[in-house]
C-alpha cells in the first residue's frame, strides 16, 4: 500500500491559551467550578505545557461554554462533514486524482454520532461514485488512524477498490464537557477540531516521494479501557483522563516498535523520521524517554501539538503532513498513535524518492 496524497483541514476560528483562560475566567462556568479547578485551568493555559493555540469550530470562543446535548450535537453535524471533505479535497488534489477514482472510503471519528453516518455526507460534497464503498469507524478514539488505514490496506489487498480515501475527523469542541475532576478539565482545555485524510492505492504516484506502508501491528488491553475513554454523562461525552496515560502509552509504543522492527531485521535507530500521536507534552516527554529519542526526533510532533492542540485521531496526518512538507530524512519512518481501549497501533514505513521505494 502506498500514500498517493495526504490533506489535513482546521476551522479558521484560532484561539490562544491566554484567550481561552480569560474566556473561562468571564464565563458562568467559572463560578460552578471550584478553586483546585481553577488553579488547574490557570496551569494548563497560562504555563508552558508545549501547546500554544488550538482551532475551534466556533463563531466565537464564548460559544464553547454553552454545554447542552442538542448545542454539542448540532456543532458536530454542522462541522464534521464540512471538515472531512476538505481535508479528503486537499488530499486528492495532492494525490493527482479524481473523486470518480475513489473506490472505498473510510471514515472514523469518535466525537458524534450521525446516523446516516458521515461517510455518507463526504460521498455528497465530494461527489463520489454512487457505487462506492463507505465504512464509518467509531469508538476507537486518538488511536484511529492507524486501523483506519488497516481496513484501507485490506480493501486493497482483496481488489475491491484501487484507490481508498482514508479519513480521521474530529470536533472535539462538540464533545466538550466540564466538572470539577481534573482529566475532564485538561482534556477541554487541550483538545482542537481537525480532519486528516489520505489517498491509499496499490501503486505509488508518479509525483514526490514514495511513502510505502510495510508493517504494522496493533496492540489493545482492555485491563487498561478505564485509562482512557468517554463516558456518557447528562446526554454528552464526558472524557476520562487518568495520570497514568503518558506512562501506559509510550510503554505499548515501545512494545509495538521492538516487534515490527524485529520482524523487519531493524533497530530503532534505523527510523530517519518519527510520526507519532502526541496527547500532550508529558506523553512526548514519556516516549523520548521510553524509546530513546530525542526532541528533535519527535519534533514534527510538537510543532503541530503547538499549533493545533491534541487533534485525536487526525492528529497524525498532521504530523505526516508536516514531515512532508519539510522533506524530512527519507528511509523508514515509523508512524505511532494510541488511544482508548487501551489500544495502540504502529507501522513500519519506507520513504524514498525512487520506484522502488
Amino acid at each position: 500500500m502506498y500514500f498517493r496524497g495526504i490533506g489535513t483541514a482546521a476551522p479558521p476560528g484560532r484561539y490562544t491559551k491566554a484567550q481561552c483562560h480569560d474566556a473561562f475566567l468571564q464565563s458562568d462556568w467559572f463560578a460552578r467550578l471550584d478553586a483546585r479547578s481553577h488553579f488547574i485551568a490557570g496551569r494548563v493555559l497560562l504555563r508552558d505545557n508545549g501547546m500554544e493555540a488550538r482551532h475551534l469550530a466556533l463563531t466565537a470562543l464564548e460559544d464553547v461554554f454553552a454545554i447542552e446535548p442538542n448545542v454539542l450535537a448540532r456543532r458536530f453535524g454542522e462541522h464534521a462533514p464540512v471538515l472531512a471533505t476538505q481535508a479528503a479535497e486537499r488530499a486528492l488534489a495532492r494525490a493527482g486524482l479524481a473523486a470518480a477514482d475513489i473506490g472505498a472510503v473510510v471514515v472514523s471519528t469518535c466525537t458524534g454520532y450521525l446516523c446516516p453516518g458521515l461517510s455518507g455526507y463526504v460521498v455528497e460534497r465530494l461527489g463520489l461514485r454512487r457505487d462506492v464503498q463507505a465504512f464509518d469507524l467509531v469508538g476507537q478514539g486518538c488511536g484511529a488512524a492507524l486501523p483506519n488505514m488497516q481496513l484501507g490496506r485490506g480493501l486493497l489487498a482483496a481488489g475491491t477498490a484501487e484507490h481508498v480515501l482514508s479519513i480521521c475527523v474530529e470536533v472535539c469542541s462538540a464533545a466538550m464537557y466540564l466538572d470539577d475532576d481534573p482529566g475532564v478539565l485538561i482534556s477541554a482545555c487541550l483538545f482542537g477540531d481537525g480532519a486528516g485524510a489520505a489517498v491509499l492505492s496499490n501503486a505509488p504516484g508518479s509525483d514526490g516521494p514514495r511513502i510505502a506502508w510495510k508493517d504494522a501491528m496493533t496492540l489493545i488491553e482492555p485491563d487498561e479501557r478505564e485509562a482512557l475513554m468517554f463516558e456518557q454523562r447528562d446526554g454528552m461525552l464526558r472524557n476520562i483522563l487518568t495520570r497514568g496515560v503518558p506512562v501506559l502509552a509510550a510503554g505499548h509504543a515501545q512494545r509495538i516498535l521492538d516487534t515490527v522492527l524485529a520482524r523487519a531485521g531493524l533497530e530503532a535507530g534505523d527510523i530517519a523520521t518519527w510520526i507519532m500521536h502526541a496527547g500532550g507534552r508529558d506523553v512526548l516527554l514519556e516516549l523520548e524517554r521510553g524509546l530513546g529519542l530525542s526532541s528533535h526526533d519527535l519534533r514534527y510532533s510538537a510543532a503541530m501539538l503547538r499549533e493545533y492542540g491534541n487533534l485525536s485521531s487526525a492528529f497524525v496526518y498532521f504530523v505526516l503532513e508536516a514531515a512532508l512538507a519539510d522533506d524530512a530524512p527519507r528511509g523508514w519512518w515509523w508512524l505511532s498513535s494510541f488511544g482508548a481501549g487501551f489500544s495502540c497501533h504502529g507501522a513500519l514505513l519506507r520513504v524514498g524518492d525512487e520506484v522502488g521505494a
